[in-house]
């Protein structure tokens, strides 16, 4: 088909870019713009006149040009003369400028250990007399590692209202390496967002998020979480950007079995796949990232570990910033299917990210966790 307007192919619209994707200058970075225009036309990008070349089997002109980024927000406006016609077309890319070797870990599901801390709460003294918190606390040691607990607001025999603001000094005390942030209700049933007003969300979020402030303080939330499933409509996704959440973490997956996005909240097949070959992304229209998750370490066998995040290192694209996470269930000796060797899954992935040179961030610090 003829193409009638000039039209921006890449970057994308909410594409976050580093390094390694232009040129480095004068404290700027040069990355080239690409896309198509009706034939005969002369075409600028920022005002800087594109170089524009036959293309689409004589339907259409190709152009490119390169222009200079110089803040963490960028307008990038194509614009095209044909004919006695002009066509616009515009779009917001992102600079991550301060870009590092970075990653996050992230822990889903978690409910057990606050219930272990709340019922047994007159033996005991610190919130590190539980096993699971004191490994976590073990690996920050040996590793520097973060960790940011998802967690529900209830369980069998339990809900965080019951949870005892006896240990928040010692919650305050950790906060430059632990977050305690909503992921769900519940665990069951599966996808509990997958079709939830905003209403439904704002209240699962409200719940979560003023029990954790009232035993642990505001100081541990996180402006950035993962939704249980990873599945939430556009309205619910709004209601968790209206309470303060930034961003949200997914697989971000095309089941190819049905032809559609799965684990990738209410983002179409377009979107998904992009982010499906990049750290992130944000739907600058609704102003919500969504970070991909790298490594799910409960759904690997050790041994593929290593070669995982090597594979995953290896791509400009998803280099500088790693996603990691484990499910709490996987700890507990009573669930279907413990892993006896969670903790040494977990010390593989550290591990290798340490010596690889990577840095433990929360995604707060700085752009994304750039720590600037």
């Amino acid at each position: 088909m003829p193409c009638d307007s000039v039209r921006i192919i890449e970057p994308i619209d909410g594409a976050i870019l580093n390094k390694h994707d232009g040129k480095w200058h004068s404290g700027r970075l040069e990355v080239v713009v690409r896309g198509i225009t009706p034939e005969r036309s002369k075409v600028t990008v920022n005002d800087v006149d594109a170089r524009v070349a036959r293309g689409g089997c004589g339907f259409y002109d190709e152009f490119t040009c390169s222009v200079d980024l110089k803040d963490q927000e960028n307008s990038i406006v194509a614009r095209a003369e044909s004919g006695g016609k002009t066509t616009t077309d515009s779009i917001t890319v992102l600079w991550d400028k301060n870009s590092i070797k970075r990653y996050r870990f992230s822990t889903d599901d978690n409910i057990l250990f606050l219930k272990d801390l709340a019922l047994n709460a007159s033996k005991r003294t610190s919130i590190f007399d539980n096993e699971y918190i004191a490994f976590w606390r073990q690996m920050h040691g040996n590793y520097g590692v973060k960790v940011q607990f998802n967690i529900y607001y209830q369980t069998e025999g339990f809900n965080l209202s019951q949870m005892p603001d006896k240990y928040k000094s010692e919650w305050q005390e950790n906060a430059d390496w632990m977050r305690l942030t909503f992921h769900a209700l519940q665990n069951d049933p599966p996808n509990p967002y997958i079709r939830a007003t905003y209403q439904e969300m704002q209240h699962d979020y409200s719940i979560v998020t003023r029990e954790i402030e009232r035993f642990a303080g505001r100081s541990l939330l996180s402006p950035y979480t993962t939704v249980h499933w990873g599945e939430a409509t556009l309205e619910a996704c709004k209601a968790l950007r209206d309470c303060g959440i930034k961003g949200l973490v997914g697989y971000f997956l095309i089941d190819p079995s049905i032809g559609k996005p799965v684990v990738s909240y209410y983002l179409n097949s377009e979107s998904t796949k992009y982010l499906n070959g990049h750290d992130c992304w944000k739907d600058t229209k609704e102003g919500i990232f969504f970070i991909k998750h790298d490594l799910v370490i409960n759904l690997i066998d050790p041994s593929d570990i290593a070669p995982t995040l090597e594979s995953i290192a290896s791509d400009p694209h998803r280099s500088e910033l790693m996603e990691v996470m484990i499910h709490e269930q996987y700890f507990n000796p009573q669930y279907p299917y413990y892993e006896p060797d969670a903790k040494e899954r977990v010390i593989a992935t550290l591990d290798w990210l340490k010596r690889n040179g990577y840095r433990p961030v929360f995604y707060e610090e700085g752009f994304l966790g750039s720590l600037e």
